[in-house]
Formats: structure tokens, C-alpha cells, sequence
């Protein structure tokens, strides 16, 4: 789902965290869920964006860039997604 120009930022901030929830690979449902329902409420506008961004990436690359299987590539690489790869599940 595209966001829209007039989206707001509260939407904007329930799309992220239901596209999370909802990518297809049961354990990056796991991760980026649990990740997005505890930092996404507290995002900043630029971090919303750094993060949409992120979840427009596959989950097998996800998943090992997060787990650390793979290098994380330089184009994806941010302060938001050092904080999904330092995300603790619990």
C-alpha cells in the first residue's frame, strides 16, 4: 500500500506497524511486530520514513541482515535499522 500524500502521521504510523506485523515470514512477522508495536508510537517523521523504507526490503534479506547471517548493505543501513538489529525480543 502507497502512502498517500495526505496520509497522517497517525495513519501513517498504523500502516508501518500492520505492514510489520504482516509480511509473510512467520518469524519476521515475530520481529518486525513486536519491533514496530515498541518504536514506531515514539518515531519521529524522518524515522517513520527511514522505517517505510526498511519494510519495503524482502524478508530473507531482512532476516539475515537483522540476525546477523549478512553484512547489512550501505543503502539500508540507518540509525533506525541499527535499532531493529539491536531489537530484543523478550
Amino acid at each position: 500500500m502507497a502512502m498517500s500524500e495526505n496520509e497522517t502521521t497517525e495513519n501513517k504510523r498504523k500502516r508501518l506497524i500492520f505492514r510489520s506485523e504482516h509480511r509473510g515470514m512467520k518469524e519476521m512477522d515475530f520481529i518486525m511486530g513486536s519491533f514496530a508495536r515498541k518504536f514506531v508510537p515514539d518515531f519521529s517523521e524522518e524515522d517513520l520514513n527511514l522505517y517505510d523504507e526498511i519494510l519495503k526490503e524482502n524478508d530473507p534479506n531482512l532476516y539475515n541482515w537483522v540476525t546477523g547471517k549478512e553484512d547489512i548493505p550501505a543503502n539500508v543501513s540507518n540509525h533506525v535499522f541499527e535499532k531493529l538489529k539491536a531489537h530484543k525480543l523478550v
